[in-house]
């Protein structure tokens, strides 16, 4: 729904400023202009999808465009509704900044390779940068080391829902959006046999939809009140206990991976729901205390830091125990099921 930036001066707020993603999609000079204004920068940690394992811009073609956006080569890239996303990543590299496109959860070696198995999304790169402000953000306020902090991170999106788990301050399992929760928009895990029945007509929108609160994508919950009027809709009722619940769940299941978490942090656009983060913590009760993440606008804030960390910055112990330059491999290397063999990505 947005597409937000933050550049940092000295680990200190620079710039942060948001725009409407379908208006960058078609022009993306206001955000290539809002960056240079500020120019010139020691890194820039660009918008990378899915994820790369810290790719250079230099290093990034088609095949690279194509791994950010896992669109299938037969489904034409206007119906799959993720253009923008390519023309926004051209033009940053066209605009001859210092840019590197990050991980995601499954490029990272902190996350055990039993738990890839199968699996694309365990958390994009946007949400490995929320983790990481998670990371930060718990670490100053409790006064512990990266390495003692320990959560659940839930991503609740005007779109997607999604959880991260960090122990000992590195990521070490992920449930993405597209595998997780169902979310605002999107209806998150698809059920196989949803998947089988529907068929040819699977496609990046059907991937989009089908959410608790919006299944067809019809409403802007970015207008002021938007979140407050929806929450008091007797008939969006039964989609915010869908959202509650299965955010519930998430975190449920991440406590497998880790059994004792400090807290549970919500970010995302939905964190400003009234009563949302009460009705968490009430289901949660038993598991950890809930509270709101930083800002709601956690993934640039959160690139920026690792951004700082990566040129050599305040932030670099940060980097480094989240082992960020270790990241490898691709989204597609832990496909273990039959036909995975013929992906083709366009």
């Amino acid at each position: 729904m947005s597409f937000d930036v933050c550049a940092l001066n000295g680990g200190l707020p620079l710039l942060e400023e948001s725009f409407p993603s379908a208006e960058l999609g078609a022009d993306p000079a206001a955000l290539v202009d809002a960056l240079l204004a500020y120019a010139p920068f020691d890194l820039v940690l660009g918008p990378a999808g899915y994820g790369l394992p810290l790719v250079p811009a230099a290093q990034v073609g088609e095949r690279e465009l194509a791994l950010m956006v896992l669109k299938r080569a037969d489904e034409p890239a206007a119906r799959a509704g993720i253009a923008g996303m390519r023309t926004i990543v051209r033009a940053l590299i066209a605009a001859g900044m210092p840019l590197v496109f990050g991980p995601g959860a499954i490029h990272l070696p902190t996350v055990p390779d039993h738990r890839k198995w199968n699996r694309i999304d365990l958390g994009t790169a946007d949400k490995v940068a929320s983790t990481a402000l998670g990371i930060v953000d718990q670490a100053e306020r409790l006064g512990i080391p990266y390495e003692e902090t320990r959560f659940v991170m839930l991503e609740l999106g005007g779109g997607f829902s999604a959880a991260m788990a960090v122990d000992g301050g590195r990521i070490v399992d992920g449930l993405g959006g597209s595998a997780g929760p169902i979310g605002a928009r999107a209806c998150g895990a698809l059920d196989a046999e949803a998947a089988y029945l529907i068929g040819g007509a699977l496609s990046k929108r059907t991937v989009f939809s089908g959410g608790a609160l919006d299944p067809a994508g019809d409403l802007d919950l970015g207008v002021p009140g938007a979140l407050q009027r929806l929450r008091e809709d007797p008939r969006a009722r039964d989609g915010w206990l869908a959202l509650e619940e299965g955010a519930a769940k998430a975190v449920l299941a991440l406590t497998a991976s880790v059994p004792a978490p400090r807290e549970v942090l919500v970010a995302g656009r939905l964190a400003l729901a009234p009563g949302l983060l009460d009705a968490l913590a009430e289901r949660l009760q038993g598991v950890a205390p809930v509270r709101s993440a930083l800002a709601v606008k956690s993934a640039a804030r959160g690139a920026a830091l690792l951004a700082d960390g990566l040129a050599g910055g305040s932030y670099a112990p940060l980097v480094a125990r989240m082992r960020l330059r270790e990241a490898r491999g691709g989204v597609l290397d832990h496909l273990r099921m039959y036909g995975a063999e013929r992906i083709e990505l366009g």
